[in-house]
Order: C-alpha cells, then sequence, then structure tokens
C-alpha cells in the first residue's frame, strides 16, 4: 500500500490531502475515488474508507476540506464555519472540484471513471461536486446533508446518485429526503435514496460514540455494511 500527500489549492485554501493506491495491483490506470470526510475535518474515518477502497484496486483520495489538514474537535467549533458554506454552495463544489483535479492528475487513476463519496458534510460535498456538473460516473452520500441553496442545479448532475440516510436521523428530517427526492426528479437525475431504519447519524463511524450523544450520532454495524454493499454495486455499474 502506498500513501501519498497531495498538496493543492481549493477554494483559496492549502489542501493537504491523503492518497492511497495499492501498487500490488499492477500499474496503470484504475477506476479512481474521491472520498470527503465529517464536518470535523481529514480524520481517521476518511482516511481508513479511502485505504480500503485502495486494497480493492482504487486509487483514492481522501480529501482536505479545511486546508492545510486542519480537524476541528467539537460541535460548536465547526457548526458556524459549515454553516456558511452550506449557504454558499458554490464555495463547496469549489473545495471538491480541487480534490477531483488533484486525483485525476496521478497517473494511477483513470479520469473517465471517477466516484464521489462523503461522509456526514462531506456527503453534501460529494452531492455538490455532481450538481456542479462533474465528470463522474457517481455521487454518493453517507449519513450527508441532502439539502442544497441551488436545488435547480440537478439537471448538470452527469452520474448516478447514492443517499444511504438514518432514518432516526435527527438532523437529516422526513421533509428534507422528501425534498431530495422532488430534486432529483425534477433533475432528471438517476438516482437512490437508501434509509435504514432504527438508524441515526455517523452510523458508519465506528467512533461516533465519543460525540457523547447517542441520540444523535450512533455506529451501527449492519447499516455501515448494508451500506458499503450498496456503494459497491453502484461502483460495479459505474467504474467497472
Amino acid at each position: 500500500m502506498r500513501h501519498d500527500v497531495l498538496n493543492y489549492e481549493a477554494n483559496g485554501l492549502q489542501m493537504e490531502s491523503h492518497f492511497y493506491v495499492d501498487d500490488s495491483a499492477g500499474a496503470g490506470r484504475r477506476p479512481a475515488v474521491l472520498v470527503f470526510p465529517e464536518a470535523f475535518g481529514l480524520g481517521a474515518h476518511a482516511k481508513a474508507r479511502a485505504e480500503r477502497l485502495a486494497t480493492l484496486g482504487y486509487a483514492a483520495l481522501a480529501c482536505d476540506i479545511h486546508g492545510h489538514g486542519k480537524l476541528y474537535a467539537t460541535i460548536p467549533e465547526i457548526m458556524p464555519i459549515i454553516g456558511a458554506l452550506r449557504e454558499d454552495p458554490l464555495q463547496i463544489r469549489a473545495i471538491a472540484e480541487g480534490g477531483l483535479q488533484a486525483l485525476c492528475a496521478r497517473p494511477e487513476a483513470d479520469p473517465s471513471r471517477v466516484a464521489a463519496i462523503g461522509y456526514c458534510f462531506g456527503g453534501t460535498v460529494a452531492l455538490e461536486l455532481a450538481r456542479g456538473g462533474a465528470e463522474i460516473g457517481a455521487a454518493i452520500g453517507f449519513h450527508s446533508g441532502l439539502a442544497t441553496q441551488r436545488p435547480e442545479d440537478a439537471k448538470n448532475i452527469k452520474g448516478r446518485v447514492l443517499a444511504c440516510i438514518g432514518a432516526d436521523d435527527p438532523g437529516i428530517t422526513a421533509a428534507e429526503r422528501a425534498s431530495f427526492e422532488a430534486e432529483m426528479r425534477a433533475g432528471g437525475v438517476d438516482w437512490q435514496l437508501h434509509v435504514y431504519g432504527g438508524v441515526v447519524h455517523s452510523f458508519t463511524n465506528p467512533d461516533a460514540a465519543q460525540l457523547g450523544a447517542p441520540d444523535f450520532a450512533r455506529y451501527d454495524a449492519k447499516a455501515d455494511a448494508r451500506s458499503w454493499d450498496a456503494m459497491m454495486g453502484l461502483f460495479a455499474e459505474v467504474l467497472a
């Protein structure tokens, strides 16, 4: 397994993202995946998912979203930053586009076979990248925010969309899910929405309990496995 730190500029920030590739899979270009982290920044969870994808034969980039690899520790710290970004999807797309360009510039990555995935706010980043018309085969969000200030841009989506959401996630209401469905229909998107019963936020993150709010964020091994399998099924369709 090879692990390189990639430095590039996006949205006026100096990003420090982490690239993973398994050289034992041979030389040449392979399908590539952007992995956008939870709102706190690029931590162990997103890096582990990128490394896992690399073991499966993908070129994976775990993406910085705050610049200089910065991580935030608490919800009160990060919410004003995330709130401002949500009000301006073009900034979110600029962050994502920087990662896409950095990944596609790698000789190991096939620019014609790229997907974007993300967790929590990172799922929002992946979806906004697609709404911006990026040349990606799929955008996949895990416990991701579904709302956007620019729902009319769904018509720009070129790839497929998958959102995997906990039915009891207090941060992503049934009304938000319904609005997302309406947006996808209006945009003519090839989309899926998977909703897991009895599941709340951060269900893919084994460290979710560290937030100390089990009614809001809680790991769920079954939903984690099911959503991963759904992603891999979509990859088989669009990245083969």
